[in-house]
């Protein structure tokens, strides 16, 4: 068992109990002063941090907020015939001014005119260049659903539809409105057909629908 020691304290002790007991004997209004400053100090800096974090989660005058509708869209439709003169003076006259003032407040659609045979097919009444030209259109408007890439393509279109389907004319009005060619004459020809002539077959009963609706309640 070590033995405990009992030396008397000297002089030397005396001198280091003092300077470790001196900060006790110190401590008074002076140092109370710098500890309260050094805590204002540290609140200081954790409130600006706390406002720079806040800051920066806050949109600036830059930031570009969504616009969230507070209304459903409200489908509109124009029901038309790709070769038919009369459809450029509607989508000229009627649609695009329309377009202009709610585009932002409507689900704007094309659909086209024509009969449904018993063979799944369509009977278009310019002939057969008129079911290509609405089924490129219809193309159009699945690949670039924004009206206002579909929309403009068909008006393009319109302006020389003597010319549909003709692919000069497309592939100019492709370029125009930024559609791209390969993909439109793909979706016209993919199944060998069979999906262009399948979505046209749909919008035509689509428009037909809508006709005998409408004569039953006028």
């Amino acid at each position: 068992m070590p033995e405990l020691s009992h030396r008397m304290p000297t002089a030397m002790d005396e001198k280091q109990r003092s300077r470790s007991m001196s900060p006790l004997r110190r401590s008074g209004p002076g140092r109370g002063r710098r500890a309260l400053s050094a805590v204002v100090l540290f609140l200081g800096f954790a409130a600006i941090g706390r406002f720079l974090i806040w800051a920066h989660a806050q949109p600036t005058e830059t930031t570009v907020l969504p616009m969230v509708s507070e209304h459903p869209l409200v489908p509109l439709e124009a029901h038309i015939m790709s070769k038919c003169p009369d459809a450029k003076d509607c989508l000229k006259q009627l649609v695009l001014p329309a377009m202009q003032r709610v585009y932002d407040k409507v689900n704007f659609t094309l659909s086209f005119i024509g009969t449904p045979t018993d063979n799944d097919g369509v009977a278009c009444k310019h002939g057969p260049e008129e079911c290509l030209g609405n089924i490129i259109e219809l193309c159009a408007q699945k690949l670039y659903p924004e009206p206002k890439t579909f929309l403009g393509f068909t008006m393009c279109l319109t302006r020389d539809y003597n010319l549909i389907p003709q692919r000069s004319l497309v592939e100019d009005c492709a370029l125009e409105h930024a559609i791209d060619f390969r993909a439109l004459n793909d979706c016209a020809t993919k199944d060998d057909g069979a999906l262009g002539m399948g979505m046209l077959r749909d919008s035509v009963q689509r428009s037909a629908n809508v006709s005998k609706h409408y004569a039953e309640n006028l």
